[in-house]
């Protein structure tokens, strides 16, 4: 069985750790690699390897580091199809949908090649007489990511391009879950050129998590996952000095209003609700149409729809859904249906019990649509991270907003509206962080950043994009005089100009 190992200094290195853990094709339950969860001195092997290669890759040329982005991007157009089909066999979402996660993720490698131009700073000349004063943007020195299991591949590419290129180095803690596409990835860009040691990735669990938060030196942490996890994380690694990026969980909404387009919105619900079985951060969960009539009309789309979901593995290229990522996952989004039914929801569509035949093992559940959900359910409080659409109807537009408003998550919203001045009040009075008019799942394009607001997120810095520049560099200011312009005698009072 195939044993996965670490990446230290640009080559494979296998842990000594005897600590191991299973790696399962979702699809048919089958385990289909072991990945040992590395020790801390393994962490520190790779930290010292990173520590090591900063001086040099700091001083390399912005444009030579920009440079190896460029090949770095070209390698992963060409190997597109071998990442998304590593995706998907541990992950378990369709081949499609893993090809749409590169792509997304080699958009922040395309921004990561405009690095020489990121970098540069300020200058203003005679600020006082004779003197100048500039400034411009410093890599940090080692930096670390922690990355979860529903994006293998373009969560990483989320953080460390634009680290690196930075001039920064980079330690990877991919999720111990499906860790395979971050190795192939990473692999690539040193096929692009990288120097060795400039970007390491080490395997494990919370053990590793806790020795990155505790090491002296590495100077800041980008983690995506649970809020609870991003609360700890921020909070453990800031204690110690850190700079901490912590996203974390999300509840998204999905406003109708009256007026919309019902084909156009239950189809977009569909694909934010179920793709990659509802395991998305930026998912929509909850559909809040307005009004009873809109509210009847949502149903009778979205029902028909939910119940002819095609389901299947990632190699059944039809699939419009795959299975959950873990049998433990698999029980806890069944838990939060039972929830649902027992807490007073109507389940119109149920998804459990569901079996592919062929894949009787697989960790499938299908796609699930409760209606007349309240904000005091569990199902609508928490995060279920599963093909679970719960329909909350609102009365009013000022009772949708107040809805969302109100929620501890602030990841992302959308709209669906042909009103202009209904989208226009929404963009700007909702409390998120991203928000989508007609677009039910409103990523942001790399050369802007993403980021929640309220419990979503922790931290001052959103991920890639100008946020990502700034997060992993520090700015120094320059004020200079030469002989020339000094006159002669000492000056005691506080300077001006």
């Amino acid at each position: 069985m195939d044993k996965i190992a670490n990446l230290i200094g640009g080559k494979k290195q296998p842990s000594a750790s005897a600590r191991m853990a299973p790696i399962f094709n979702p699809a048919t339950g089958e385990q289909i690699a072991e990945l040992p969860l590395s020790t801390a001195a393994e962490l520190d092997a790779a930290v010292a390897v990173a520590k090591a290669a900063f001086p040099a890759w700091a001083e390399t040329t912005p444009l030579k580091r920009a440079r190896v982005m460029f090949r770095f991007k070209d390698l992963l157009e060409q190997n597109a199809d071998r990442i998304a089909r590593a995706i998907s066999a541990e992950h378990g979402k369709t081949h499609d949908d893993a090809l749409g996660e590169v792509q997304r993720g080699l958009e922040v490698v395309e921004f990561a090649c405009g690095i020489p131009h990121l970098l540069k700073g300020e200058y203003s000349k005679n600020v006082g007489p004779s003197i100048d004063s500039y400034s411009d943007r410093q890599p940090l020195g080692v930096v670390a990511g922690i990355t979860p299991f529903n994006f293998p591949c373009m969560v990483p590419l989320w953080m460390y391009p634009v680290a690196i290129a930075a001039g920064n180095c980079f330690i990877l803690k991919p999720s111990e879950k499906d860790p395979s596409a971050a190795m192939v990835v990473a692999e690539l860009l040193y096929e692009a050129g990288l120097p060795a040691g400039v970007l390491n990735v080490v395997h494990g669990d919370k053990e590793i998590v806790d020795a990155i938060l505790a090491h002296r030196d590495i100077k800041a942490v980008s983690f995506v996952g649970s809020t609870p996890i991003a609360s700890y994380v921020y909070a453990t690694g800031t204690a110690a000095g850190k700079r901490v990026q912590a996203l974390g969980g999300a509840k998204n909404h999905m406003v109708i209003m009256p007026d919309a387009d019902m084909d156009k919105a239950a189809d977009a619900l569909m694909g934010a609700g179920y793709g990659s079985a509802g395991e998305r951060c930026m998912a929509v969960s909850v559909a809040v149409p307005i009004g009873g009539k809109t509210a009847d009309a949502l149903i009778e789309a979205l029902a028909p729809r939910v119940r002819s979901l095609k389901i299947g593995p990632a190699t059944d290229r039809e699939a419009e859904m795959g299975p959950l990522v873990t049998k433990q996952h698999l029980d806890k989004v069944a838990t939060y249906i039972d929830k649902g039914v027992a807490e007073g929801a109507k389940l119109v569509v149920d998804g459990r019990g569901f079996k592919l035949q062929g894949y009787e093992g697989g960790y499938f559940v299908g796609g699930t649509l409760f209606d007349h959900v309240d904000k005091e359910m569990t199902i609508y409080r928490e995060e279920i991270f599963g093909p679970v659409l719960s329909v909350l109807r609102a009365g009013t537009y000022d009772e949708a907003v107040e809805l969302i408003n109100a929620h501890e998550f602030g990841n992302g919203t959308a709209i669906f509206t042909r009103d202009g001045d209904a989208a226009r009040s929404f963009a700007d009075k909702i409390e998120a962080g991203m928000v989508g008019i007609n677009v039910p799942i409103p990523v942001p394009v790399a050369y802007h950043s993403f980021g929640g607001w309220k419990r979503s997120i922790f931290g001052d810095h959103a991920i890639y994009g100008p946020e990502g520049v700034r997060f992993y560099t520090r700015i120094k200011t320059v004020t200079s005089r030469w002989p020339d312009g000094i006159k002669s005698g000492a000056v005691f009072n506080f300077p001006t100009m």
